[in-house]
């Protein structure tokens, strides 16, 4: 009962009764034309049914007028897309017809009681309307006065009840089918996996260039050599101008959707980390073999990631310690190691943070595996990414 109260107020019940009426109307511009054949209009839609783009015009409009308060949501229960299979331009069939037959049982209410309404008003005010009456005998004025709320309170509870009888119905016909859902959960998961990249890439890059100014600065205030200091702020300034350019490709992937990452530094430039490590006072004993510059895409840009983000947890969690790399281009893979010295006092485990989980995700994605922890009295990050499958 409070739900019909409050249906009066509410803009769904408008634009619902408004998406009844609209085949209505058509229905009643027929009957002008071929009165003697009511269910023409029936046989009319059932080949449009049958076009894939009627089913995303259905499909708009009933989110529109049906369900407004989820319009422009992406998980709607209502499909706006064309039909791909036979099943979804049958259901569409299938929903005109209900549409139309339910418009015409809202037509007829819709008509009769409000003209009963005005009959009803006017016996009330002494006026009685000439001509053929809808009531079958005339009421006492106060009698009418009474009956006058009646008619539209039926109105409201008519339309309320089809408002509600559409939607399910649109619901059940014109909702996703399980190839249409399958579709948004792939949509949605690549979406999340975009996500997690670049939030990978923004971890990675700004977090090495953050570990490095710290660092350098810091060892550049003890050292107290203006040589030093002068070194320093070279390696801040360049390994900060590489980081704003990550910034602005992964921000502009950000402010496009549609734009993939381009430009991704690869293991054809680690020697740029290498220096920018030796550089805040780590010993780095580097040993790169085989053509680097021949490797996947994928395959080198995630494994510049990952040495980067090796060489950032050494700086970040022992300091300027000496550091071991190893890249080599086994037969068919690539081998990455970087070891370091723990340091002295209590065994470190560098957390379990996004960093070592990032490493870990990246190797997984292209289908090899990244081992991180103690190994031998030191801290060692290796990673195997297989070439073939890739390539």
């Amino acid at each position: 009962m409070y739900r019909l109260l409050r249906a009066p107020l509410q803009p769904v019940t408008y634009s619902r009764w408004l998406h009844l009426c609209v085949p209505a109307l058509l229905v009643a511009l027929w009957m002008f034309i071929g009165p003697e054949m009511p269910w023409v209009p029936l046989l009319i839609a059932a080949p449009l049914g049958l076009v894939p783009w009627v089913r995303l015009v259905e499909g708009l409009q009933a989110r529109f007028l049906l369900t407004p308060h989820d319009w422009d949501r992406s998980e709607s229960a209502i499909s706006a897309v064309p039909s791909k299979r036979w099943n979804d331009r049958w259901r569409t069939l299938l929903w005109l017809e209900v549409r139309f037959v339910l418009a015409a049982g809202a037509w007829v209410p819709t008509v009769w009681l409000p003209a009963l309404t005005v009959e009803l008003v006017s016996i009330a005010m002494g006026h009685p309307l000439g001509g053929d009456l809808m009531l079958p005998f005339a009421p006492p004025r106060w009698a009418a006065a009474l009956l006058v709320p009646v008619p539209l309170v039926l109105l409201v509870a008519i339309v309320v009840l089809l408002g509600e009888l559409i939607t399910a119905i649109a619901r059940r016909l014109l909702g996703p089918s399980a190839a249409e859902r399958l579709t948004a959960l792939e949509e949605r998961t690549e979406q999340l996996l975009e996500r997690n990249r670049i939030a990978r890439e923004l971890h990675d890059s700004i977090g090495h260039a953050l570990t490095v100014a710290v660092v350098q600065a810091g060892a550049a205030r003890a050292a107290g050599d203006p040589e030093f200091t002068d070194r320093a702020l070279s390696a801040i300034e360049e390994t900060g101008r590489a980081a704003l350019e990550d910034l602005e490709r992964v921000l502009g992937v950000l402010r496009e959707s549609g734009q993939r990452p381009s430009q991704r530094p690869t293991l054809v430039e680690a020697d740029r980390l290498l220096e920018s490590a030796r550089a805040s006072g780590a010993a780095v004993d580097a040993q790169l073999t085989g053509p680097l510059d021949t490797l996947p895409g994928p395959v080198t840009r995630e494994g510049y990631r990952i040495l980067q983000e090796a060489l950032t947890n050494v700086l970040r969690h022992c300091g300027p310690v000496p550091v071991r790399v190893r890249i080599e281009m086994a037969r068919g893979r690539l081998d990455l190691e970087v070891s370091n010295p723990l340091p002295a006092g209590p065994a470190l485990t560098h957390g379990g943070g996004s960093g070592l989980r990032g490493m870990r995700e990246r190797a997984a994605l292209l289908g090899g595996e990244a081992e991180t922890g103690p190994y031998e009295g030191s801290w060692r990050v290796r990673a195997r990414l297989p070439l073939e499958r890739i390539r």
